[in-house]
């Protein structure tokens, strides 16, 4: 049998194998852009479905960790906050035991207004324009008494906080939530009271705290001391359960970045492209663009028509 040979049918064949030659090359110059193995799901039919859920997982994934990042700054300035109480609490401590050394009082009741201020503007903090420790009442200053004065101006001093009983919590991961909710009330109530017991005194018949020290001075701040050191121990003790939970959170936070990792990487084996397959398919695809355009040239040249002229 004779195949028939003729210049149109060589044309044809030539100028096909041009053409997909041409598109081989765009699909591979479009991988070595792009560093992928399609642009969407149709280029992955074999494993969209997989790829699919993969990215629901990574997805669902980065959420938590943008909510730990708002967790970890938010008990981050909480710790703040109250390391702040508690050095206050400390503050007066030394106050009281500077003037028991002394045995003068000059500038005692300056030196607790200070730190009287320092306590309520820890307690007052705010993050992100909310306050932390006024419960569900975020928009309200959880404190509101300003000097020691008005702390025996008459109203009890459970009227001075403004704070609810909602306290927060957060998920952090599938399985996992944390309480980082802390109470203006549960963590300046002690304080306040022992402010206000300095303060009475103060403007009793004992007072004023002023020049040397009285006996009946001496014995009032003696008997102080306990309490600012037990106020100053339980300050502490929920900085300290606020800074376990910022470990947890931490934990919690590596191990969703180890998550992120893993998924992140067996999602790039399915579309990233391996570069260096991709750029000798790139290479043979080029060559053989260069082939079948010579052909075609030369066929060109070798035209029926080309010798009858």
């Amino acid at each position: 049998m004779v195949t028939r040979v003729s210049t149109p049918g060589n044309y044809s064949a030539i100028l096909a194998n041009l053409l997909a030659a041409q598109q081989r090359q765009m699909q591979a110059g479009d991988k070595v852009s792009t560093q992928k193995n399609g642009s969407d799901l149709k280029d992955y039919a074999r494993d969209a479905e997989m790829l699919t859920a993969m990215r629901a997982v990574r997805t669902r994934i980065e959420a938590y960790q943008d909510q730990n990042t708002f967790i970890s700054e938010r008990l981050a300035t909480q710790d703040t906050a109250l390391t702040r109480v508690a050095d206050a609490a400390q503050e007066v401590r030394q106050a009281i035991s500077e003037a028991l050394a002394s045995g003068r009082v000059d500038t005692l009741m300056e030196d607790l207004e200070a730190q009287f201020r320092n306590a309520v503007e820890g307690m007052n903090v705010r993050y992100g324009g909310k306050y932390l420790f006024a419960g569900g009442q975020v928009d309200t200053r959880p404190v509101t008494a300003t000097t020691l004065a008005d702390l025996t101006s008459g109203p009890p001093i459970a009227s001075f906080f403004k704070n609810d009983d909602f306290v927060t919590s957060a998920k952090v991961d599938e399985a996992t939530s944390v309480s980082m909710g802390v109470l203006a009330d549960d963590l300046g109530t002690a304080m306040m009271v022992a402010f206000q017991n300095i303060q009475a005194f103060h403007e009793g018949g004992s007072g004023p705290f002023s020049g040397a020290m009285t006996a009946a001075q001496r014995s009032f701040l003696e008997s102080q001391l306990a309490t600012w050191d037990g106020i100053r121990e339980d300050v502490t003790n929920v900085a300290a359960r606020n800074g376990m939970i910022q470990k947890r959170v931490e934990t919690v936070a590596d191990d969703l970045q180890t998550r992120h990792n893993a998924i992140s990487g067996m999602i790039g084996d399915i579309t990233d492209a391996d570069m260096a397959r991709v750029a000798a398919e790139f290479q043979q695809a080029e060559l053989s663009v260069q082939a079948a355009a010579q052909v075609f040239a030369s066929l060109q040249q070798s035209s029926l028509l080309n010798i009858l002229k």
